[in-house]
């Protein structure tokens, strides 16, 4: 989404100046607004969040503020747009920036879902009850309104592994979009053969790319979508992290490559990597295999462990650095002027079908 550039009366403050602006309008502001931080998000702005997490315990956060007027939320769109569906139609939830999107999320679109659903339909006969679809919550709302049509659920990389197990038992097959990796990790670790039970479907061949044989045969179709950052990780940086530090475990999130799942001692969703560094003694040694804020936070919060990222690029996730604290503060400087910016507003007949996706991801 577009957005237009603020002001040099943002721009040019300081990094001081803007922490000290930013924290006189929250005082002011009180409990007229929340601000949730991304566990991605740079420290700069994750001091000022009321809350921090993955886009799944935000989402939640945000829903258990019903009296809070504003939810502002330093995270990418797709999250602002959960937020927006689970949270009352008397709050409102901004954006700082509309820039920020997700690479992953945009490699799956309402136009190319459909499409596909359409073409598996006319391949494999009436689909309807037998292929459930299954979205990452890292996706756009009109995503989750598609699976809330045709009986599905959205998933958090936490509670994937139940909801693939949960549309297996409902019917016959998973479309699970838009993340490969997250995908093929979670119905490998169910018992499912990638190479003869998974298909890969890429939305800009006919059928995925795939002969009708081949999806006959898969239990399970995954998009071809992935997350920069977590496609980054490889199996050789494992390797050379365990020769240069000897007794290192190595933990890496589920949107990494399988090969990079399986080379790894353990791996999970961001909550998991927080709390299993949160609970291994002193003197422990990490290689972690996620996006280097969240790195470089459980290095700072934990001094009595040695932990490192895998990637020796530290590479950033480039859409979350554009919550700027700059942003951050025109977006509390507009709210305390009675003019909010950058309202997320998911229109009601997409918002109706989503929150049925979203409520089964909750029951999960």
């Amino acid at each position: 989404m577009f957005q237009e550039p603020i002001s040099s009366t943002y721009t040019d403050l300081t990094e001081e100046q803007t922490r000290d602006r930013i924290r006189g309008l929250k005082k002011e502001l009180g409990d007229k607004v929340v601000i949730l931080g991304h566990h991605y998000q740079r420290d700069e702005i994750i001091e000022h969040a009321d809350y921090r997490g993955d886009s799944y315990k935000l989402a939640k956060d945000a829903a258990s503020h019903p009296s809070a007027e504003f939810i502002v939320f330093c995270g990418v769109h797709f999250m602002a747009e959960s937020a927006d569906i689970l949270t009352p139609e008397t709050q409102k939830v901004i954006l700082p920036n509309l820039a920020a999107g997700c690479s992953m999320a945009d490699m799956a679109n309402n136009f190319q879902v459909r499409s596909a659903w359409k073409q598996l339909g006319e391949t494999l006969g009436a689909i309807e009850g037998k292929i459930i679809p299954v979205t990452y919550i890292n996706s756009a709302a009109n995503l989750k309104a598609f699976v809330g049509e045709h009986g599905g659920t959205v998933c958090t990389s936490t509670n994937a592994p139940k909801a693939v197990k949960w549309a297996l038992e409902k019917g016959e097959k998973v479309l699970f979009f838009p993340d490969q990796h997250l995908g093929r990790n979670t119905c490998a670790n169910l018992g499912i053969d990638p190479e003869t039970e998974m298909a890969l479907w890429d939305p800009f061949k006919p059928l995925g790319g795939n002969t009708p044989e081949k999806l006959a045969q898969s239990k399970a179709i995954l998009w071809k979508g992935h997350c920069s950052v977590h496609q980054r990780f490889t199996v050789d940086q494992i390797r050379k992290a365990r020769e240069e530090h000897p007794g290192i475990k190595i933990l890496v999130h589920p949107e990494c490559p399988i090969e990079v799942v399986r080379e790894s001692d353990l791996f999970g969703s961001t909550e998991y990597i927080i709390n299993q560094v949160k609970a291994a003694p002193a003197g422990s040694v990490w290689g972690i295999g996620t996006e280097i804020n969240l790195v470089s936070r459980l290095a700072k919060e934990h001094p009595e462990q040695t932990i490192v990222c895998l990637d020796p690029q530290i590479c950033p996730c480039s859409t979350m650095y554009r919550i700027h604290p700059s942003y951050l503060l025109w977006s509390l400087d507009r709210i305390a002027a009675g003019e909010p910016a950058n309202i997320i507003e998911v229109p009601q007949a997409i918002k109706e079908p989503a929150l049925v996706a979203l409520k089964q991801m909750l029951e999960l």
